[in-house]
Parts: C-alpha cells; sequence; structure tokens
C-alpha cells in the first residue's frame, strides 16, 4: 500500500488528542488534558464536553502543523466512535465527520478499547508489536478486560470486570486516602516507598477469568475506619505502607488472571495497554513472569498508555488496509463492544 497520511481523533473522556500518522508511522500526537475535573474528584460529563468543543480545533490544528503537513494532505481522517462519554464522543465524531466530508476523505470508526491493544502497532524504536495471536490485557479507569486477538480486527473478550475498573478503583482508593484525582500515579508513586507486606487484604474469590475490585474497595474503606478510631492520624502515619500493601494485593489479582488465561488458551504473549498500563508495579510483575518463562510481556510506551490520538490513527491505518470505512450517518456510541 502507498503512503497515507492518517489524522486520528480520540475524545472519549476528558483528553482532547489528535494525531497524523504517515501509515503507522508517528508524525504527531497532540494530547490537551482538562484539568477542571480534579477539585471534584473524577471527570464531570457536561464539563468534559465543554471542553473539548473549547480544544478540538486548536489541538488538530498543532497536530497537523507539528507533522510538517497540510490539510489537504490528509488521505483519511479516523476517529473513536465509543465506548466513551456520549458529550465527548460526540464532539470528536462530529469535528471528524465534518472535515472528512469537506474534504472528500474516507471516514474510519474505531473501537476505543481495540486501540488500546493496537497501540502497539505503532512503529516505534521503544516498543515491540506482539506476534498473533497474542492475550491483549486492558486497564484503565474504565475498564479491565482480557482478550484473545487473533488478528488485528478479531479479537474476543475473554474475561472482564464484573463490577469496577482497576483504575476506578485506585481512584476510588485514593480519595479514602485524601489524594488528588486522579490518584493511580500518586499511589504508585507512594508504593514504592512503603512495605507491601505490612497489611493485607484479601483478593476476591471470582470464578474464571473475570475480575472483581469492589469487594477489595470496600475492605480498603472499613480496615481505614477501623484503624481512624484507633488512632486519628493512622493514614498520616503510614501513608507509604497503605498505598504499597493496596497496590501489591491489586498486582495480584491482575497478574493471578493473566498467568490463569495463559494457561488456559496456550497463548504465552501478553500485551497490555490502557492508563493503567503505566503502573511500575504492574510492568514490573509482567517481566518478572517473563524471566521466569511464564509469558512474553508486551508493554507500550508511556506516550501511547493514556488515551491518546496515535492509537486511533495506527487503528485507522489497519482499516484503510482492509476498506474499513464509514459514512457520514456513522454515530458515536457510549456503549459499544470490543467484538
Amino acid at each position: 500500500m502507498e503512503k497515507k497520511i492518517i489524522l486520528g481523533i480520540e475524545s472519549s473522556c476528558d483528553d482532547t488528542s489528535a494525531a497524523v500518522f504517515e501509515n503507522n508511522i508517528k508524525l504527531s500526537n497532540v494530547i490537551a488534558s482538562q484539568k477542571v475535573h480534579e477539585e471534584f474528584g473524577g471527570v464531570v460529563p457536561e464539563l468534559a464536553s465543554r471542553a473539548h468543543q473549547q480544544n478540538i480545533v486548536p489541538v488538530v490544528h498543532q497536530a497537523i502543523e507539528k507533522a510538517g503537513v497540510k490539510i489537504s494532505d490528509l488521505d483519511a481522517i479516523a476517529y473513536t466512535k465509543g465506548p466513551g462519554l456520549l458529550g465527548s464522543l460526540l464532539v470528536g465524531s462530529s469535528f471528524a465527520k465534518s472535515l472528512a466530508y469537506a474534504l472528500e476523505i474516507p471516514l474510519i470508526e474505531v473501537n476505543h478499547m481495540q486501540a488500546h491493544i493496537l497501540a502497539h502497532f505503532i512503529e516505534d524504536d521503544e516498543q515491540t508489536a506482539p506476534q498473533f495471536p497474542f492475550l491483549g490485557v486492558t486497564i484503565s479507569g474504565g475498564h479491565t478486560q482480557l482478550v484473545e486477538v487473533k488478528d488485528y480486527f478479531t479479537m474476543k473478550v475473554i474475561g472482564e470486570t464484573l463490577d469496577d475498573a482497576i483504575g476506578e478503583a485506585y481512584d476510588k482508593c485514593g480519595k479514602m486516602l485524601g489524594l488528588d484525582y486522579p490518584a493511580g500515579p500518586k499511589i504508585d508513586q507512594l508504593a514504592q516507598l512503603g512495605d507491601p507486606k505490612k497489611f493485607s487484604f484479601s483478593k476476591p474469590k471470582v470464578e474464571g477469568l473475570n475480575f472483581s475490585f469492589s469487594g477489595l474497595k470496600t475492605a480498603v474503606l472499613y480496615f481505614l475506619q477501623r484503624e481512624h478510631q484507633k488512632n486519628n492520624n493512622f493514614i498520616k502515619e503510614n501513608l507509604n505502607d497503605i498505598c504499597a500493601s493496596f497496590q501489591f494485593t491489586v498486582v495480584g489479582i491482575l497478574m493471578d488472571k493473566i498467568k490463569k488465561a495463559v494457561a488456559s488458551t496456550g497463548i504465552k504473549n501478553v500485551a497490555i495497554g490502557g492508563g493503567v498500563s503505566a503502573n511500575s508495579a504492574i510492568r514490573n510483575a509482567l517481566l518478572k513472569a517473563e524471566a521466569n518463562g511464564q509469558l512474553k510481556a508486551f508493554i507500550p510506551k508511556f506516550e501511547y498508555c493514556t488515551d491518546n490520538a496515535g492509537m486511533i490513527a495506527v487503528v485507522g491505518y489497519y482499516s484503510l488496509l482492509q476498506n474499513r470505512t464509514a459514512g457520514v450517518n456513522s454515530s458515536a456510541q457510549a456503549r459499544l463492544p470490543l467484538t
């Protein structure tokens, strides 16, 4: 296939992002984060969609300018169809459809979760793409899934959370500890200074390859309430150890399921994706399992962990190879199954 210039647009939650790719090679990847949600302790959908409206034009303009191309050079536009916050998705989808229609170029719909998995196929010296088949592990604030990936567009969810996503558990427990939103990176940082065996939290008993984090969240809440009654300064005096113990339990839950999936499918290639894949303890646990010969780990570059348009653009490239394009009647969907 001849070289194609693809614009990717991502607006599923609270980051407005645009990327320009030449085939699967990044020319630019611009992200505008929204700080307005921090004081509310979580993403406020209405505020998110308003911020996307403010950011979408300058972000796309900057991405095209950084890529060193002209808007007339674009061969296709890929956008996040879902899943995500509907108001946020509508901003990106409306912009993408309008621009594709005006330029008379193909429009490509992208599943956000598929994009997290295929971010590994962005050509970059700092990451390696897994061979098919492989197990995709998508871990973020809104999702926790184990996916059997046979090729770019043949994926089957073999396990997922029954309640809270892994990133949500981090944020909710972080709030209990008085940490600012998003709490995941801060917990990871503090955990490295603490003793992971200081406090014990039980793992949920969930059959098969599904996950549950709601019980752990409740266990942490009751634990903190009990200890606070004995010592008003318990959290402050033990913050690092609490974070380390919580993270140790979360990583244990995740790795148990990954190893079980490897055993049940016979697939040893494991590729993580999503915002929580930036977590140092999860990365180290995967590398340790690889060193022990239990699996082969594929870990994305930090830039491609969180929501970004680079992963949307690369899916756009592989979609274009198979003529998977959409019409102007394409619409955003808040709930969009991976398969």
